[in-house]
């Protein structure tokens, strides 16, 4: 073992284990040589430290001390300590906290397996290509946004936040998953993995503290490859009522994407411009707004085709905004003057709209609200008498704003 450099300026010598049963003869050691140990009820019984113990304790969690104040009682110990965590501490555990204190040179830390590895373990799938988040001591939808888009994902549930709430929140912002897998109380004697799907999840309950992994497709194949502007093959649509690949390009750019927040895709049609924005930016919550039902199952088979989370409201625009969360970017694709005036009256502020016109008099209205314009006229390459001509596609105008 490398030698431990002492914190400075009193600071006490903290070691942090990673608990396992048994422990290992390093960590074990490392205990046996505490003045206080602290830790949770639980963590505290596999370690074999009891009430009776001759190790003095401080216990953590229901009934005892918060980590806020158990961090401040460290502070004022001056003998040797030793804190107790599960799984791997510096991972999403309490190792950020008390290095934040004290200084990473006041830690000693023996980690063991994280319940994320377990749990991946448990599949007999690798992880390194999973998205991981945390709704320990973290907003639950900052978790929900990050899994939502993922093609594999893990998420640390914790009290308050049970894999329950997770579910609902994913389902939500529209996530479908191939695979739902809960793992709790991993490592021990009563460990429980049950696979299920997000719905059977969201009306269960579950214990708290356990990892929910989450997979599209087989979980073994590499994640699909970002792209926009994808051709209208791509996705089912009516009749070519799709908006055309280069202008969707151009329309995604304008919309310069937050990394997280609402979308609006209002006269959705097909779902394309929303797709692939939540596609491209994972934590983006997209709300896909259409009148016409064929259409909307269109778009919730594009978004199951795609694997992205898009929520579908079938519904006449503006009506259809009532109840919705206010959207930080909105693009309105289908619809009147009368529509973009009411998406504008729910932007947050500092928000952005992108609208597009065939008709030059709704165009030049857009623009009086939105600031900016630009025609796109494309022209495709097809076949013609053993050469190669440029066809000509109907003009589009592109609006946005409000201009900064």
């Amino acid at each position: 073992m490398p030698e431990h450099i002492p914190g400075a300026r009193g600071v006490p010598e903290i070691i942090v284990i990673g608990v396992t049963d048994p422990l290992t003869p390093t960590a074990a050691k490392a205990l046996s040589e505490a003045d206080l140990v602290v830790g949770s009820g639980r963590l505290l019984e596999v370690a074999g430290v009891s009430a009776g113990s001759p190790f003095r304790r401080l216990v953590l969690g229901a009934g005892g001390a918060s980590l806020a104040e158990a961090v401040d009682a460290l502070a004022a110990e001056k003998g040797r300590v030793c804190v107790l965590a599960s799984g791997d501490p510096g991972f999403f555990g309490i190792t950020r906290a008390l290095a934040e204190r004290f200084g990473p040179a006041a830690l000693e830390v023996h980690p063991a397996p994280s319940s994320i590895s377990l749990a991946f373990a448990r599949l007999g799938l690798a992880w390194d290509d999973a998205v991981v988040a945390s709704t320990l001591g973290r907003p639950l939808e900052e978790a929900a946004a990050l899994a939502a888009g993922a093609v594999k994902a893990a998420v640390l549930c914790a009290a308050g936040t049970p894999p329950e709430a997770l579910a609902r929140a994913l389902l939500d912002r529209g996530a479908c998953f191939d695979r739902v897998v809960v793992a709790s109380r991993l490592g021990s004697p009563d460990e429980r993995v049950e696979e299920l799907s997000l719905g059977a999840l969201a009306a269960g309950r579950y214990e708290p503290a356990s990892v929910v992994v989450l997979i599209r497709g087989d979980g073994i194949g590499a994640a699909p490859v970002l792209a926009w502007g994808r051709p209208p093959r791509a996705y089912l649509h009516r009749a070519g009522m799709i908006t055309k690949s280069e202008v969707r390009a151009v329309v995604l750019s304008r919309l310069e994407l937050p990394a997280d927040g609402v979308l609006w895709d209002v006269g959705a049609g097909s779902g394309s411009v929303g797709l692939e924005a939540a596609g491209l930016v994972p934590g983006l919550r997209v709300v896909a707004i259409e009148r016409d039902p064929a259409a909307c199952a269109h778009i919730r088979a594009n978004a199951g085709a795609a694997g992205v989370p898009v929520a579908v409201v079938c519904g006449e625009a503006p009506a259809a905004f009532a109840g919705l969360p206010a959207p930080d970017r909105v693009f309105v694709g289908g619809g009147g003057i009368a529509v973009l005036d009411a998406a504008l009256e729910h932007l947050v502020a500092g928000g952005r709209a992108v609208a597009t016109y065939a008709l030059v008099d709704r165009a030049v209205e857009a623009w009086r609200r939105l600031g900016e314009m630009v025609q796109l006229s494309v022209s495709l390459a097809q076949p013609l008498a053993g050469g190669i001509h440029l066809a000509a596609t109907d003009p589009v105008f592109v609006c946005w704003g409000p201009a900064s």
